[in-house]
C-alpha cells in the first residue's frame, strides 16, 4: 500500500536550458516500506548510548527534567521502559 505525499522543491544549481520555471510543489506516491536514507554527502549522525543500568542504578523509575517540564522513566515488570508526562 502507498500514500501520497507532498513535496516541497528547492532549485538550487544553473538553470535547466528551456525551463523558465520550476514547480514548487508536487505530488508523489510513497510506497509503505520507503525508508529514508542519509545523503552521501552527510556524515551519519553519532549518537550517545547509556545503558539503563547507568542510569536507574538499581532503581525501577527516574525522573527526569526537560525544558522545565517533569518526565517518570520507569521499567514495567516486563522490562520495558515507559516515558510519562
Amino acid at each position: 500500500m502507498s500514500k501520497k505525499v507532498k513535496i516541497n522543491v528547492i532549485a538550487t544549481g544553473p538553470q535547466i536550458p528551456g525551463l523558465t520555471e520550476l514547480p514548487t510543489e508536487m505530488m508523489v506516491e510513497k510506497p509503505d516500506n520507503f525508508k529514508h536514507v542519509p545523503l552521501p554527502s552527510e556524515p551519519a549522525a553519532q549518537h550517545r548510548i547509556l545503558e539503563s543500568a547507568d542510569l536507574f542504578r538499581g532503581t525501577n523509575e527516574i525522573m527526569i527534567r526537560h525544558e522545565g517540564v517533569t518526565y517518570r522513566l520507569k521499567i514495567t515488570r516486563q522490562g520495558k521502559l515507559i516515558l510519562n508526562k
